[in-house]
């Protein structure tokens, strides 16, 4: 890694002073891990106070579609905080939200039809949960109060999106103040038999979710899952067959579908939404990361009429969905979501991606090769490689050992932010990224898992 200057070194210190990052054990910054700094980004790049530059190869956790300071949505920003920058969404309203909730309707799978905002991720997932639960309680089925997810999931962590997730490492400390929620064998396509096609493995894999919702329909609101890409269970994947059946078995079951497009939605898996792959329509979809490409926290959960009407009646019913976040429906985040909604419209966003995807696709399935890497997977703009002890027999290094830390290290010396999760290399670049920075990225990852895995 570059060595840390003087103005550099001034930042950290404050920073370790007073600063607690998320997701981190703070002690590695003070050891083997030296915070960075960033003044500026521009496009892919990210540059420290000394003007040393990173590739940011990961979007700034998922969220930068478009680069960094982009021109267009900078404008349209600073535009509205001339005119409004926050107002009360209760009882009143504003010109950029009532715009965006046309956009995002007009853009959703048919039938999602209503918008409900709040700020993060997370907040989309306790939203629709709650939504879910408090529907069938209108409806007269107040007895659905469970929920199914899928193992390996993540769906964020506030209380309510960490109990329908089932990633351990983030979910095991805080199970005593977790809901009980039923979770069946993910689809996941790495653990598919050998010769077993995708769509094979994924049909087979929905026996356990039918099973599940033939014994428990009767108490369960709704099914979670993140469409085709499980991000923050190692960029795990499967076929949107998968989504096909569970469509149809939510439907005859009369249980709601959540989709989880969180990470996945705004193009990252090679369509708009991720549920476009599979032709169907959730009850509630959750947006956010790339809702405003990463300039200001905003999400939201698009839903339809049916829904929205069991919570249409008298105050005196007290049916109203009291769920609400002091920035719901910022105005200068709505203006953010719009502005990258535009640059989708205006030029042919997915149909570039598609060349950017099947370019990063090749290089990446070079490393295929090394004696390490087990599988090279790709869903769109989404690729992951998995590395493994043992090649044959997917033997996996143990967690301990910290193998990607050192892919890290390496690539941040090199100019290239990669932040591998545990042992999985991934790129999911903004879509600004051009074939010969695609290039750069692949050739760091590859010398960062030789570094990795010589021992």
């Amino acid at each position: 890694m570059a060595g840390m200057s003087s103005s550099n070194t001034s930042y950290v210190a404050r920073d370790l002073a007073h600063v607690w990052h998320p997701c981190t054990q703070m002690k590695d910054h003070e050891q083997q891990l030296p915070m960075i700094p960033i003044r500026r980004g521009e496009g892919v790049w990210l540059e420290d106070f000394e003007g040393v530059r990173y590739l940011d190869a990961v979007s700034s956790w998922w969220v930068n579609l478009f680069g960094h300071a982009n021109p267009r949505i900078n404008a349209a920003v600073r535009e509205q905080l001339d005119r409004l920058e926050q107002v009360i969404l209760a009882g009143f309203t504003h010109e950029p939200v009532i715009r965006l909730s046309e956009s995002l309707t007009a853009i959703a799978p048919q039938g999602l039809t209503r918008c409900f905002y709040a700020d993060n991720g997370s907040s989309a997932v306790e939203v629709a949960v709650k939504m879910s639960f408090h529907y069938w309680r209108n409806v007269g089925r107040g007895a659905k109060t469970r929920f199914i997810a899928l193992s390996n999931s993540y769906h964020g962590e506030t209380l309510g999106a960490l109990a329908v997730g089932n990633v351990e490492l983030y979910k095991a400390i805080y199970k005593p103040l977790l809901m009980d929620v039923i979770t069946v064998p993910s689809p996941d396509c790495f653990e598919r038999e050998p010769g077993e096609s995708w769509a094979e493995h994924s049909r087979r894999k929905f026996t356990h979710m039918e099973a599940a919702l033939q014994k428990h329909a009767h108490e369960t609101a709704a099914v979670i899952l993140e469409p085709l890409v499980q991000c923050a269970g190692s960029m795990r994947m499967y076929d949107p067959v998968y989504l096909e059946l569970l469509r149809e078995a939510c439907d005859r079951h009369e249980v709601h579908l959540i989709a989880d497009e969180v990470a996945v939605g705004f193009g990252r898996t090679g369509t708009l939404f991720a549920c476009e792959q599979a032709g169907i329509r959730p009850d509630f979809m959750c947006l956010s990361k790339g809702l405003t490409s990463g300039y200001l926290p905003l999400s939201a959960v698009l839903t339809t009429e049916p829904v929205y009407a069991a919570f249409y009646d008298e105050y005196v019913k007290l049916n109203a969905f009291l769920h609400s976040h002091s920035f719901t429906g910022n105005p200068l985040a709505c203006a953010a979501a719009l502005a990258s909604l535009d640059i989708f419209r205006t030029d042919n966003v997915l149909e570039r991606n598609r060349a950017l995807s099947a370019h990063l696709g090749l290089r990446a399935r070079e490393l295929e090769s090394h004696p390490h890497v087990a599988e090279v997977r790709q869903r769109g703009m989404i690729v992951a490689v998995e590395l493994v002890r043992e090649k044959a027999t997917r033997q996996p290094y143990p967690w301990q050992e910290r193998r990607g830390l050192r892919i890290y290290r390496h690539a941040l010396s090199r100019g290239v932010l990669l932040r591998p999760i545990g042992n999985v290399v991934y790129f999911m670049p903004p879509y600004v990224i051009t074939p010969e920075q695609i290039d750069l990225v692949v050739e760091v990852a590859r010398e960062g898992i030789e570094l990795a895995t010589c021992d």
